[in-house]
């Protein structure tokens, strides 16, 4: 009897302790506001298509111009739902390998389980703030899925893009994700923003107007600054990976670009941004300088593929019009944005090197940038300011940080209000982190 009760209390324990096959779903080590929301998610699949676009990849030398054609876009959406009875929140989405290059050998694709209700109806009678969700060159709009899912759980309406030219699998010339990364991020945001009035969309009456942000990951970061108004540098290098002299049409002289119409961008987040880093340099003074909306920045300072000194902390210290702030992975390098490695996926070292960081846990990366990324969204979209105590933390070492209790006090898992530790980390847990914010005109220090 004795050794029944054991096994049937090990049972329990173990199921309580079992991890989920959700990214989105974090461990018990998550920062307070990393774990998922109330909301039930649903998620759908759009077909969007931007007509009247430069096919930059058709170039044509002797006539020195570009084609236009119509640029399909495949958007997948998560947001707040009503459940059927017996509808689980369980979908699963596929994905080619990661890389630029196609695979030879090895598996080329692999599926991974998500915590959302496919086509599931739409919770009615509210309405959600929109975030924009781009990934990386190569990305899918399914590499992210860690926040996205997270996020519409919380209650905001994700759409997260599958950038033509740019997606696992399909990756095509890289003159095509410069010069369409930013106008993808804008035609989505207004695409959404005009479904939902109108009654035959899913979305009809459940986005919010005018309040809605952006998050990019690497070249998603780069597209993000540009959309919150950092033109190109006309003395960038980068003017001259795009044949024709289209990007000028980016650059912030360009009278085009500053009459482009934002549709209620309120905030961004650049994760690991590419592009100010040289020999690229991105954005000039003025140009970073015209940035005017809240930036949370992310980025590791080791990252080897878009810098950090000279790439992400510039671009935040440039950005002297935002009221910004820098979070800071110490020793990481670039997948600071991505979901973590796909549970039970055998992957070779390439395949590796797309998910993981050589430092880091993956899936505390994931839990973090969940927290701060839900403190920094609801302050700037949802107007909750008792997140700001989240971001502008005492110190800015996590390191640093002292938990305040008596000798041989148990370790509860409790979060700290942030007297003399970062608020909303348990003991112990606050380590291997830096932030910094800085107010609209406050210089950041070097």
């Amino acid at each position: 009897m004795r050794v029944c009760l054991l096994l049937a209390i090990s049972c329990i324990l173990h199921a309580q302790d079992a991890p989920s096959d959700f990214v989105s779903v974090p461990k018990a080590d998550a920062p307070q506001l990393a774990p998922q929301g109330t909301y039930a998610v649903g998620v759908r699949t759009l077909d969007l298509v931007h007509s009247g676009q430069v096919d930059v990849l058709n170039f044509d030398k002797d006539t020195g111009k570009a084609p236009l054609y119509d640029r399909p876009l495949k958007v997948e959406v998560w947001y707040p739902a009503t459940l059927a009875p017996g509808q689980e929140q369980r979908v699963i989405y596929p994905s080619a390998m990661p890389g630029v290059v196609p695979r030879t050998s090895g598996p080329k694709g692999f599926e991974f389980p998500g915590k959302a209700a496919r086509d599931a109806a739409p919770l009615k009678g509210q309405q959600f703030p929109l975030v924009i969700v781009s990934h990386g060159y190569p990305g899918s709009r399914y590499f992210l899925t860690y926040l996205t899912e997270n996020l519409a759980s919380k209650g905001y309406i994700v759409a997260a893009i599958d950038h033509t030219d740019s997606v696992f699998g399909e990756v095509r010339g890289f003159a095509s994700t410069l010069l369409n990364r930013s106008s993808d991020q804008l035609f989505v945001l207004s695409s959404i923003q005009k479904m939902a009035k109108s009654n035959d969309s899913f979305l009809s009456s459940l986005v919010q107007e005018n309040n809605a942000a952006i998050v990019g990951y690497s070249m998603g970061g780069y597209g993000a600054l540009i959309s919150a108004g950092a033109g190109i540098s006309e003395n960038s290098l980068l003017n001259k990976l795009v044949p024709g002299g289209y990007l000028a049409d980016w650059n912030r002289e360009n009278s085009k670009y500053k009459s482009l119409a934002r549709d209620g961008l309120k905030a961004i987040v650049a994760i690991a941004p590419w592009g100010e880093q040289p020999p690229f340099n991105a954005w000039d003074n003025e140009g970073l300088a015209n940035i005017h909306l809240p930036t949370l920045f992310i980025a590791g300072d080791h990252d080897d593929v878009a810098g950090y000194e000279a790439g992400p902390k510039r671009a935040m210290q440039l950005a002297v019009n935002s009221d910004r702030c820098l979070l800071v992975y110490e020793n990481a390098r670039h997948n600071t944005g991505g979901n973590p490695p796909p549970a039970g996926l055998a992957l070779d070292y390439a395949g590796l090197q797309s998910f993981d960081e050589p430092v880091w846990r993956k899936d505390r990366i994931a839990a973090i940038n969940q927290h701060f990324i839900t403190a920094f969204l609801d302050l700037n979209l949802k107007g909750d300011q008792t997140r700001r105590a989240f971001l502008h933390v005492p110190m800015p070492h996590s390191n640093d940080g002292k938990w305040q209790a008596p000798p041989n006090t148990p370790d509860t898992g409790t979060f700290s209000k942030g007297d003399d530790f970062w608020p909303g980390f348990q003991r112990r847990w606050a380590l291997g982190l830096e932030m910094s914010c800085y107010a609209p005109g406050e210089a950041a220090k070097p």
